[in-house]
């Protein structure tokens, strides 16, 4: 049966969760100025996977109107009582590169015990571009939690600011080589003469993802 507008919206209403999902999926199928509008209503279903899959969604479909995803974005970015909810939300906001939620996407991570909405909050800040970002990400990389300290590292990486560099150079002898390797290629944007030196290290490193890596930013 061929996806359509009409055939999306009965998915869409439909009381069985499932059919929902199934409609949620489909919205990629549409036109996006139609499944933006469709979509809408959908991110504070009943159902978890229901929002998730629509809060995901809007890191494509947002464009049609940033002042509305920004407002749908905080809101679940706040309200949402389910972290996977509440990180695709911080996905979303960085894909758009909507810096006027730099403020409450610091405000969440410093409040929130979620280390899965910690970690999309940091990944999210190197799309999203901000210098204010430095500070939270400067205290990110120092988090107890390797996941969080690996996205510091790639959003300091992206920022551009070459205050990271000291920053980053102490975690290319990190345990977990890819740790290691994310640090190459936060290195080889941020550029400088020892961000070269310890590429050039990096280029013996024991893993040959990280050794591999380490030759091509110096190539």
């Amino acid at each position: 049966m061929s996806v359509n507008p009409e055939s999306v919206k009965e998915l869409l209403s439909s009381e069985n969760f499932g059919d929902r999902v199934r409609g949620v999926n489909q919205l990629r199928q549409l036109e996006p100025a139609i499944a933006f509008e469709l979509v809408q209503p959908l991110v504070t279903d009943s159902n978890t996977r229901v929002r998730y899959g629509a809060v995901s969604q809007m890191d494509t479909l947002g464009h049609q109107n940033l002042e509305t995803a920004l407002t749908i974005l905080r809101d679940r970015l706040f309200n949402d009582e389910e972290p996977d909810v509440q990180a695709a939300a911080a996905d979303a906001l960085g894909a758009l590169k909507l810096k006027e939620a730099f403020e409450d996407l610091q405000n969440l991570y410093h409040s929130t015990p979620e280390w899965l909405v910690k970690f999309s909050i940091i990944a999210a800040l190197g799309e999203l571009g901000d210098p204010r970002s430095f500070e939270l990400l400067e205290d990110a990389i120092a988090s107890d939690n390797e996941l969080v300290q690996t996205a510091a590292i790639g959003s300091l990486g992206e920022l551009g600011d070459a205050r990271a560099i000291p920053l980053i150079v102490p975690y290319a002898t990190h345990s977990d080589w890819q740790i290691r390797y994310r640090v190459v290629q936060a290195l080889k944007r941020l550029g400088g003469s020892q961000a070269q030196s310890t590429l050039e290290t990096l280029t013996k490193d024991s893993v040959e993802q990280v050794a591999k890596e380490a030759k091509a930013s110096l190539a």
